[in-house]
């Protein structure tokens, strides 16, 4: 979900580049044979030719006798595999010639053997092997573990974004969603950035949601900056031509980069072009009953009229139907359009768990939180 393996890989770099300097031999009294074999085994895995450096290693190991050559080999078998991606190998020959756990429990997470490099991990202590041991347990479907991890982490270290990012996606598994908002709401405060909003937008997408929350969805996105696909906006236009906001999909098409090259585009601007031009007049009846103010406000929120949306959002969440939780994130939306804040942070917080919209308002809830109103 989060960004931890690319992480994870970049922290761990030095790691793995010591296990191959270290698995070096170094300049020792063996036999010819087995140094011979050990020569051929270093040049080969140096210039890729795994197999030829697997087949040295074996005659080394083949000729080996002594307690030294035995552990010389060994240690350049754990340079060979490590070289050949083959890593349980690698740590397995390293650990026999008692490598430190810093060295072997990357290899483990590597191999895919979790539970080797968490234990490896915890005897070697310090940050990095904390989060191989918290990404570990996340590969292997334990989130609650994770948890824990990520929050040890924080306490030991600070709240850096990486960690507050993994742990919000472990508290998301797990179902904490009160966690999880408060841990995305310490990371949004940390870093606020596009790139930020992008990654908890872009994971937070990944979930079943009903179209009204995937319309306010694309709504945030367009206002933090992380919409960029012409097909995200066309995505976008269609979901508000649904929602009756032909001005909203008008203008997602306008700032797709596609314009009007193909069919699907034109079918889209000519429906939001049509729509648009009935919207003026067709809004105030729709907003006047209780039953389609809803696609009322939605009008209004196209055509840029914010007092008058939040008017007609007011009579939907009045009447207290199926649609108004929907009604009070538009509401909030029109509202931080309209520059007015305060108005906007009370209708996210407003909306109950019972419609499906609550996640996406917490959201947005958030973003009114760290960026205030709604800049064009």
């Amino acid at each position: 979900m989060y960004r931890t393996a690319t992480a994870l890989t970049r922290i761990l770099a030095p790691v793995m580049a010591a296990v191959l300097f270290t698995a070096l031999p170094a300049n020792a009294a063996v036999s010819s044979a087995v140094g011979k074999a050990l020569n051929q085994a270093a040049s080969a895995a140096r210039s890729g030719n795994n197999g030829a450096a697997i087949n040295a290693i074996k005659s080394a190991e083949a000729a080996a006798s002594t307690a030294e050559e035995k552990t010389k080999t060994a240690q350049m078998a754990g340079y060979v595999y490590t070289r050949a991606g083959r890593y349980s190998d690698a740590a397995n020959a390293l650990a026999s010639t008692g490598a430190s756990p810093r060295q072997i429990a990357p290899l483990y997470y590597q191999a895919g053997q979790y539970d080797r490099a968490i234990s490896e991990a915890r005897k070697a202590g310090g940050e990095d092997m904390q989060i191989l041991i918290a990404q570990a347990q996340t590969r292997m479907g334990r989130p609650g573990e994770a948890v824990k991890a990520y929050q040890a982490l924080i306490r030991a270290n600070g709240a850096k974004p990486l960690y507050l990012e993994n742990l919000a996606g472990a508290q998301y598994k797990t179902g904490d969603k009160k966690g999880y908002l408060a841990t995305t709401t310490q990371l949004i405060k940390v870093d606020s950035s596009p790139a930020r909003w992008n990654t908890l937008l872009t994971a937070f997408r990944q979930n079943q949601m009903r179209p009204e929350a995937k319309l306010a969805l694309y709504h945030l996105m367009g206002a933090t900056g992380t919409l960029s696909k012409a097909e995200d906006y066309q995505e976008f236009a269609k979901l508000a031509l649904v929602a009756n906001q032909a001005g909203i999909a008008a203008s997602a098409l306008a700032k797709s980069g596609g314009g009007n090259s193909d069919a699907m585009s034109q079918k889209l601007g000519q429906a939001a072009a049509g729509m648009n031009a009935k919207a003026a007049s067709e809004a105030p009846k729709l907003a006047a009953a209780p039953a389609t103010a809803v696609r009322g406000g939605n009008a209004y929120l196209g055509l840029g009229q914010y007092p008058q949306a939040i008017a007609a959002f007011d009579k939907a969440i009045a009447a207290n139907g199926n649609d108004s939780d929907q009604a009070k994130v538009y509401k909030g939306i029109a509202a931080l359009r309209a520059g007015n804040v305060p108005l906007g942070k009370a209708s996210f917080a407003a909306v109950s768990d019972k419609n499906g919209m609550k996640d996406i308002a917490n959201l947005w809830g958030l973003y009114a939180s760290s960026r205030g109103a709604i800049k064009a």
